[in-house]
């Protein structure tokens, strides 16, 4: 169960205290999101609304609060306090950092960042909602010098992208799809702006790797992935990373309260993702499954 719901939001209204971000994970050792050992901080909230979402925790700006049943000891009248439960049932969502701790935070593995290639990878829900604060933050591990990356859907106004962008090492940018009318109906996503973001970066000679979820009855289809292979055909990219559907973020929702749209969808297998990985080869690409 959950305390709070999510509110349709934009990518411009994370407010949180001057100089904080609200963050709902810090996953170390990661070694998906980009190149070499990483870690990957999980921003909070996200204005998009896809079904197949994996981090449903994550689309709601707001810190929540949600009771795992199996861990509750039914000890005495219930006061819904993260802080008070003895058993760890109740537990908290969210949490707002200082650029100054969150900097201490990852710089625990600056280590394993230089002895392997990687570095600091940021996600969500959407980044780009915290724009001002991740520029920041990425700036500052610049002239650690660590390696910078984010994943992002892209669709934010540039004037608060390109920031972010500019104190990357790579950009993994996800497109989903292509049909203007259809992602807005269906993901709440503004395609038309996605796509110029897409190309402004691009002119920029920003280091761009398409990503692209195959989530079937969505994105699984050989139209929509041949129409965002057409449309990347002028950038001459290197890479694209395929990303197929899983059941992993099921748990998540039956913890917040929430049904799973794709309850019973069953995961592709390698021969429903391997037409998709030739049409990806044909085209010239490196191709990556998975992050």
């Amino acid at each position: 169960m959950t305390l709070s719901a999510a509110p349709r939001i934009s990518c411009e209204v994370i407010e949180t205290r001057a100089g904080t971000a609200r963050i709902f994970n810090l996953q170390r050792y990661s070694l998906n999101d980009g190149q070499g050992i990483r870690t990957v901080v999980f921003f909070k909230g996200c204005p998009h609304t896809c079904p197949w979402c994996a981090n449903p925790e994550s689309i709601s700006p707001k810190i929540q609060t949600v009771r795992r049943e199996s861990k509750c000891l039914r000890c005495t009248r219930c006061l819904q306090d993260v802080a008070e439960c003895p058993s760890g049932a109740w537990e908290q969502i969210g949490r707002d950092v200082t650029l100054d701790a969150l900097l201490h935070e990852v710089l625990k593995d600056e280590v394993f960042f230089r002895a392997s290639g990687g570095g600091v990878t940021l996600s969500g829900g959407e980044v780009l909602m915290q724009a001002g604060f991740a520029a920041r933050f990425l700036q500052h591990l610049r002239q650690w010098g660590i390696r910078t990356a984010i994943e992002t859907a892209g669709d934010c106004a540039f004037n608060r992208f390109l920031p972010v962008a500019e104190a990357c090492d790579e950009i993994l940018f996800d497109l989903k799809i292509m049909n203007s009318e259809r992602a807005h109906s269906l993901l709440q996503m503004n395609q038309p702006r996605v796509l110029d973001n897409f190309r402004q970066l691009a002119s920029r000679k920003m280091n761009l790797i398409p990503r692209v979820p195959l989530i079937p009855g969505y994105t699984m289809n050989t139209e929509n992935f041949k129409q965002i292979l057409n449309f990347l055909a002028p950038f001459s990219l290197a890479e694209i990373h395929l990303l197929p559907f899983h059941q992993y973020g099921e748990s998540k929702y039956r913890l917040l309260g929430k049904t799973w749209p794709l309850a019973g969808v069953s995961a592709p297998q390698h021969a429903d993702v391997h037409p998709y990985q030739a049409l990806a080869e044909a085209a010239g690409y490196h191709v990556t499954i998975g992050g």
